[in-house]
């Protein structure tokens, strides 16, 4: 017995249309039943410019997910400098990170009045950022020490 080609309710070789969802059906001389094909795909990064995701990758805090996102479009899979100032982004949050989880704590738990060291490494971390924001904003290149030099690396690997 034949289905619904909608639905998937059961029906009759006969019926014109199905008795549940009223879809056209193939049999009685009804006109076969064909789904529109699906509309295609859009970028949803294609109104971003390449200088502005270059921009984004470095906002302190979130730029790493914008820095995740660009380097798994398509559209900038083949953009060097794109993916050099994500990766230099990433590297940078991952700095970022090495002073909030390791350096802080290690800080904190010494004995003694220390001048607080991972205030001042959060403090050259924010303003390595906007710095590179800015280099970014120029469509310049400027490598990091180690950093950068690991950004590069990454960048020219596929």
């Amino acid at each position: 017995m034949p289905f619904c080609t909608k639905c998937g309710h059961e029906a009759s070789a006969t019926d014109a249309y199905c008795s549940l969802c009223g879809a056209p059906q193939a049999g009685a001389g009804a006109p076969r039943f064909r789904p529109s094909p699906p509309p295609p795909q859009q970028d949803p990064l294609a109104g971003l410019s390449p200088r502005t995701a270059a921009i984004l990758c470095y906002v302190p805090a979130i730029g790493w997910i914008a820095a995740i996102i660009v380097l798994a479009a398509r559209r900038f899979k083949e953009d060097r400098l794109i993916r050099f100032h994500a990766f230099q982004g990433l590297y940078l949050f991952a700095a970022w990170l090495i002073v909030d989880w390791v350096v802080g704590p290690l800080v904190r738990l010494s004995p003694g009045h220390h001048v607080p060291l991972d205030t001042l490494l959060h403090g050259l971390i924010l303003a390595v950022s906007i710095f590179m924001m800015v280099k970014a904003s120029h469509d310049e290149a400027y490598v990091l020490p180690i950093i950068g030099e690991l950004a590069q690396r990454s960048a020219t690997e596929q």
